[in-house]
């Protein structure tokens, strides 16, 4: 089974969107560089972004996301982003009507399963789960390795906390810390 790793940009107080699902600034170190990070030509971070990132980026084999992800999202359009091969939905309602059946997205019900079914696509590869509601119930469960995040220099106030609604002590091993232009890239093992 590959590692379970909870992502995402987050601000300096803990928050990866604002009161109205808007990440605000919290993706401007993905436009801070000179370094093209996909194929898109619009992402570009400096060289040691893009040497953290993309090496990250490259093992995800299965993105693990909540229904209002992929609702906010328009779930990307049937096409994983950032060249992902599968999406597994945490959600209690079924695929949206017209959803092609066809595309690699699988709505599970209830974070165990959710991990369990992204773990049996992604192989020995990296299952990522968004931070968020969804990350801090698998976090909360005991199914995430480990926690990424790439701190941007930015205070939101309030919005959408990085773990969710999780009221419980979790202990983290000392981060590896990669400074990056307007990101700081940490990465945690969950201790156990």
């Amino acid at each position: 089974m590959g590692t379970v790793v909870m992502y995402s940009s987050v601000s300096v107080d803990g928050f990866v969107a604002d009161e109205n699902d808007q990440p605000g600034p919290l993706f401007d170190w993905l436009t801070s560089g000179d370094v093209p990070l996909d194929e898109s030509g619009v992402v570009k971070v400096s060289q040691v972004s893009y040497d953290y990132t993309r090496a990250y980026w490259d093992q995800i084999g299965v993105t693990v996301a909540g229904r209002r992800v992929f609702d906010l999202t328009d779930g990307w359009d049937g096409k994983p982003p950032a060249g992902i091969d599968h999406v597994v939905v945490v959600t209690h309602r079924p695929a949206p009507e017209g959803w092609d059946p066809e595309a690699p997205f699988h709505f599970v019900d209830g974070v165990e399963a959710a991990v369990a079914k992204a773990q049996e696509l992604a192989g020995d590869r990296i299952v990522e789960i968004a931070a968020g509601d969804v990350g801090g119930q698998a976090l909360a469960a005991g199914l995430v390795d480990e926690v990424r995040m790439d701190v941007v220099p930015a205070v939101l106030g309030s919005g959408k906390r990085y773990f969710g609604s999780v009221d419980a002590q979790h202990l983290l091993e000392d981060p590896d810390v990669i400074q990056g232009d307007r990101v700081l890239h940490l990465r945690y093992r969950v201790r156990r």
